[in-house]
């Protein structure tokens, strides 16, 4: 199956796009599921929101959705996700954007693997398997 990135409404590439597939593959190898379909799509900050608006109702900008298309084990989506907000929350942290990228990404994958983030505690869960995913990257 196929890990893919694609731009919208913006220019973009990731730096090290082979790297990072076989990392995703790996995560999700290690969460015990199959890599199925996933496309990555980079887009800007209003493109997002209305996005964010038309399917989800949300009135916010925001970094990522995710959209979950996984059956059983086989983990599929889009992933949607703003470089502008990206970038901004990089800075923000004073963290360099290709680890932010690296950890937003990640983050969706692992919504897809069934992580929540709505409560306090489930925003804990994911972080620290976002901060393990990273640690994972070679």
């Amino acid at each position: 199956m196929a890990i893919t990135f694609q731009e919208q409404h913006i220019k973009f590439k990731l730096k090290t796009s082979g790297k990072i597939k076989t990392w995703i593959k790996k995560i999700i190898g290690l969460e015990k599921k199959q890599t199925g379909e996933i496309s990555f799509v980079f887009t800007t900050d209003e493109e997002l929101l209305k996005i964010n608006q038309q399917f989800l109702k949300h009135d916010t900008y925001t970094d990522i959705i995710t959209f979950d298309y996984c059956q059983k084990k086989i983990i599929s989506g889009d992933i949607m996700i703003s470089v502008e907000r990206v970038e901004e929350n990089a800075k923000k942290l004073d963290i360099d954007f290709e680890e932010e990228i690296k950890r937003v990404m990640i983050h969706g994958v692992l919504h897809l693997c069934g992580y929540k983030d709505k409560t306090k505690t489930d925003k804990e869960v994911i972080r620290k398997k976002e901060n393990w995913a990273l640690r994972k990257f070679d």
